[in-house]
């Protein structure tokens, strides 16, 4: 303890670890770390270090902690989710975006990459379909710079999320079904990607930052399932593939 000053950053971090452990948290540790470092404003690398020292906790440190105990999302705490080499805003409404949905981006930056090479599509289209928070499109975008990137999201709330992340990166978002938010680009995409909803209706996550905080039409397809509408998708159509696109 830092002697009239509250418990010291070391101190408070330990406690913190603790109390999450106790509560569940997958990773209590850096978890409680992130939760200072956001209130610090500094890299986990400084936050170390000062942690090293007698610097005091940040103030309202145990209250964020707190609220991560009771498994409230550590992205709708802080406001962001890290994907790639992004920053994206989220908070409830929209699903975060998890670590393997990047291999569905390098898939599709590879893709981009062979057309290239094989066909000389310097400039290729892309459409991101049901974008959530705008990771994938937003990440296409960012990290192929020729591409014209466009993405479609049904839920009002997710399409308020992707607006804020996609806009500044000049991706083109529209608000609808993803089946019918594209009539005026006939056959035009060279690349159509997609990660719907996935889990059954009968089968709920175990952990609870994705059962109570994530939104449902996110999760769960039922007879919409990943598996599902990769089966029932009807064969490429001038509403969105080109010749040689891919899916």
């Amino acid at each position: 303890m830092t002697e009239g000053t509250g418990p010291s950053l070391a101190d408070a971090v330990r406690e913190a670890t603790s109390t999450l452990a106790a509560a569940g948290v997958p990773s209590p540790r850096i978890d409680a770390e992130l939760l200072a470092e956001h209130l610090l404003g500094v890299g986990l690398g400084r936050l170390r270090a000062l942690m090293l020292g007698d610097t005091p906790a940040p103030e309202g440190y145990q209250d964020l902690i707190a609220e991560r105990a009771r498994r409230i999302p550590l992205q709708h705490i802080t406001g962001v989710a890290h994907f790639r080499y992004l920053e994206l805003a989220v908070g409830p409404g929209v699903f975060i975006p998890r670590p393997e949905t990047e291999s569905v981006v390098q898939l599709v930056i590879d893709r981009l990459k062979e057309t290239d090479r094989l066909q000389g599509i310097s400039h290729p289209k892309v459409v991101d379909l049901g974008t959530g928070s705008g990771a994938i499109a937003g990440s296409i975008a960012h990290e192929v710079p020729g591409a014209e990137v466009h993405a479609v999201e049904f839920s009002e709330f997710a399409h308020a999320w992707a607006a804020r992340n996609l806009l500044p990166l000049g991706v083109h978002l529209v608000r609808g079904d993803l089946r019918d938010a594209l009539p005026g680009h006939n056959g035009t995409f060279d690349v159509v990607v997609s990660n719907p909803p996935y889990i059954p209706a009968e089968a709920i996550p175990n952990e609870p930052e994705v059962a109570l905080h994530d939104p449902p039409e996110a999760l769960y397809g039922g007879e919409r399932t990943a598996w599902n509408f990769r089966r029932r998708r009807p064969p490429p159509r001038p509403g969105c593939w080109s010749p040689e696109g891919t899916s």
